[in-house]
């Protein structure tokens, strides 16, 4: 590409590089080697969420590599720094997941820091697991200079015995063997196959569809989120956003020019039609929030009521990331809806160009079965639905993909932490038809909303997965399968209506309806408020997870720590 002209004095880094008073800074930079040449073009930030806890983020310090070359390829220089990432298969099912969620707030405000104490002009993050991907994205729509994002890839698929396998057989074959239904033998033979190279996880869970997000909403390159991570063609990607970033900030895109309130309503959009995670009702408010735009869980679920599910993805479907990258990538998935009359073809991304103009070249292939025409869809409605209801005055969700019965009716059963719940799925006492209640497991009276997976997975893999359901004010797993209800608002720590609920409570929930209701009356659930011991103590009276819960807002809206962009005095790109 032609590399265009850049005037510092419009640009932040000439805070660090310009004039004589920036002798010292400029004395730093070339005790690293920098060129005069490099030091005064435009710095932009490869950020990482680089750590080797888990195969989703072991290979972003390579792919920022080839980031770098296309910056400097297109006469920018780059500065590459890390941030955290907390992996939420090594922090499931143990107190370590209360980390998970904080986390994404951590990597964004780390992110915004590095790039205002150094002054760098566009950011390339690049982000593999769970909370980092959303970590990222509002970080750079917070921050507002020109921005790129880069998932680091999925997975490969397992295989055990002939059959493709992910993580959630994992899950699932921990409550298989603890009805004697798998031996310790074949367990042990799963587990090492059941993850066989760097990347995410390779189904629909929180990371592909918050990668699946990333296209959608406009803030990666096109084809850029499908790729497995073992695959070359993630360094072409890479070195393509290090050139693509240097003609943003040439021509001025910003992230805010591009997650609009229409893009929001295509990123929602997308999840639904996936069959993606319930989690993104948590990250796409948040992302909206950075941006000053008011969209909440009750926002999301309107999309989600009225999108075709068309992916036949895993958990609830056939498919993996892989194999939706080679039948034709997000774009097919995105041209399907966009031709069904679906998305927003006007909204701006990346290439510079729109949704529509990305997608004008992109062929419906006829010869794959991963994506299906909106005009024959796997299901009319989303695959995830909000609900609302006396027991969720401030929503709910659930994930219906794959599932055949969407209403249940039954008794409550209910526990004040995940890991009461699961010892009673272990001890095999929990009863056909009952609705396990897990509360306390918000944002605040986690703290931390934890996922729900090591429980969920130990019911399915006992059989109990269609005979329960469950609700929780804590959050789902994107591999959990099986009528399971997250984010139930107000949470029990600020008093909602599930604090109140009792063993024998009977709860109704309609995923057609969008219903979620106990059989109390309104005086009925005022006296009982009455009669509430207030919130539960937590473990935390010091720390990280301790600061999270005095700063954290309703699932609703995001769990948010802080104002957004309503509470903007100015923007980080405009200093």
């Amino acid at each position: 590409m032609t590399a265009p002209t850049f005037d510092k004095a419009k640009l932040p880094s000439r805070h660090v590089t310009e004039g004589p008073s920036r002798a010292p800074h400029r004395s730093y930079l070339y005790a690293m080697g920098l060129t005069s040449k490099q030091i005064h073009q435009p710095f932009v930030g490869v950020a990482t969420c680089w750590n080797e806890a888990a195969p989703c983020n072991i290979a972003l310090m390579r792919q920022a590599q080839a980031v770098k070359k296309g910056v400097e390829s297109a006469q920018g220089t780059p500065r590459e720094f890390c941030t955290i990432t907390v992996t939420d298969g090594i922090a499931m099912g143990h107190a370590g997941m209360k980390a998970s969620l904080p986390s994404r707030e951590i990597i964004a405000d780390s992110v915004e820091l590095s790039m205002r104490g150094h002054a760098y002009d566009a950011l390339v993050g690049l982000a593999g697991c769970d909370k980092s991907l959303p970590g990222m994205m509002m970080a750079m729509v917070r921050l507002n200079v020109p921005s790129i994002f880069i998932y680091g890839g999925s997975i490969l698929p397992g295989t055990f015995r002939g059959k493709q396998v992910t993580v959630q057989d994992l899950f699932e074959a921990v409550g298989r063997h603890s009805v004697g239904e798998m031996s310790a033998e074949d367990l042990d033979e799963l587990e090492r196959v059941g993850a066989p190279s760097a990347g995410a996880c390779g189904a629909q869970f929180t990371a592909n569809t918050m990668a699946t997000v990333s296209e959608a909403i406009g803030l990666a390159l096109p084809y850029s989120a499908g790729a497995p991570a073992p695959y070359d063609i993630r360094d072409a990607f890479c070195y393509a956003a290090g050139e693509k970033v240097m003609e943003l900030i040439a021509k001025g895109i910003r992230p805010r020019d591009i997650v609009t309130r229409k893009a929001l309503e295509n990123a929602a959009t997308v999840v639904a039609a996936s069959g993606g995670s319930t989690n993104a009702a948590l990250h796409l408010p948040a992302m909206a929030h950075e941006c000053g735009i008011k969209f909440d869980l009750f926002d999301v679920a309107e999309i989600f009521k009225k999108t075709p599910y068309i992916a036949d993805l895993k958990p609830g479907g056939k498919y993996v990331a892989k194999d939706m990258f080679e039948a034709g990538g997000i774009p097919l998935l995105m041209k399907a809806l966009l031709d069904g009359g679906f998305l927003h073809g006007d909204c701006m991304t990346v290439t510079g160009r729109t949704i529509a103009e990305n997608l004008a070249s992109v062929k419906w292939n006829p010869d794959q079965d991963v994506v299906y025409p909106t005009s024959k869809p796997l299901t009319k409605t989303g695959g995830v639905v909000g609900l609302k209801g006396n027991l969720a005055p401030a929503g709910a969700i659930v994930k219906v993909a794959g599932m055949k019965k969407l209403r249940f009716k039954g008794p409550a059963r209910c526990f004040d932490r995940e890991e009461e719940c699961f010892a009673a799925v272990t001890a095999r006492t929990i009863k056909d038809g009952e609705v396990i209640v897990i509360r306390y497991e918000g944002p605040k009276g986690g703290p931390g909303m934890r996922e729900m997976l090591a429980t969920t997975a130990a019911l399915y893999g006992q059989g109990m997965g269609d005979k329960v359901a469950l609700i929780t004010d804590g959050r789902f797993s994107g591999a959990t399968r099986g009528f399971c209800i997250g984010h139930v608002g107000p949470e029990a720590q600020v008093g909602g209506p599930i604090a109140l609920l009792r063993d024998g409570d009977m709860i109704e929930i309609d995923a057609v309806k969008g219903t979620l209701k106990v059989r109390l009356t309104a005086a009925e659930l005022r006296a009982r408020k009455k009669e509430w011991q207030g919130p539960k103590p937590t473990e935390y009276g010091s720390g990280a997870i301790w600061k999270y819960a005095q700063q954290v807002g309703p699932a609703v809206d995001g769990a948010v720590t802080h104002p957004g962009a309503a509470g903007e005095k100015h923007v980080y790109a405009d200093v």
